[in-house]
């Protein structure tokens, strides 16, 4: 397997999450992702057309090779694997392993990489409720409803969380709300639409719509 600059694992890693959104990711896109300019993109456009990892033209945007998709899958797989550990062995909070696994995620020892995948107990999902995808590629997409659309008194368990910035992961971690947590959703208040939740036996509180619209769950018992 072919070695890899950091930056362009950057980029590879970026046009996979926004590639999800769409088919094509355009010059602009990947910009703003990058915080970079649009000069420096279709330079590095180029270089990994090169390399065969990427499928572009000048004006009609760009889009992972097969073999890109492969690449990306890696270092996804890695960076997930890390906020598990970082996370769960440890004990770092939901807003501090992100940065820390950007760092990590460019160790690309598969022996490493495999090795921690096994001492974690292969672990489906990372601590955001993102899968991890297996020492094969093979990534598990699960069904997921937003808290928004939960009916009331429906038990559910936190999957997910679509914003993972350090702002609303340290508003959850105050708010107790996170991975594998079994809440409810007990009212909706017009006013606002923010939300009153109750998670377990615990005394009910409200969050807000924008809060609310970033976690999401799956049925649960």
């Amino acid at each position: 397997m072919l070695n890899y600059s950091t930056s362009e694992e950057n980029y590879i890693k970026a046009i996979f999450h926004l590639q999800r959104q769409d088919n094509t990711v355009t010059t602009n896109e990947l910009a703003n992702e990058l915080k970079t300019k649009p000069a420096s993109v279709t330079d590095m456009m180029k270089k990994l057309k090169i390399k065969k990892l990427l499928h572009y033209e000048p004006y009609q945007g760009f889009r992972l090779s097969i073999e890109g998709y492969k690449v990306a899958l890696g270092i996804v797989r890695r960076h997930r694997l890390w906020e598990y550990f970082l996370a769960e062995k440890l004990k770092f909070t939901w807003d501090e392993v992100h940065e820390v696994a950007e760092d990590l995620e460019h160790v690309s020892n598969k022996k490493l990489i495999d090795k921690l995948d096994e001492f974690l107990g292969f672990p489906r999902v990372d601590p955001h409720g993102d899968p991890i995808p297996d020492a094969h590629g093979k990534i598990e997409i699960s069904k997921k409803i937003c808290l928004t659309d939960l009916p009331l008194n429906k038990v559910a368990v936190v999957s997910g969380v679509s914003n993972q910035s350090s702002e609303i992961l340290e508003l959850l971690e105050h708010k107790k709300i996170n991975i594998g947590i079994k809440l409810e959703v007990k009212k909706r208040f017009e006013f606002d639409h923010s939300i009153e939740v109750r998670i377990g036996r615990q005394p009910a509180f409200t969050i807000s719509k924008e809060l609310a619209e970033n976690i999401f769950v799956k049925y649960g018992s």
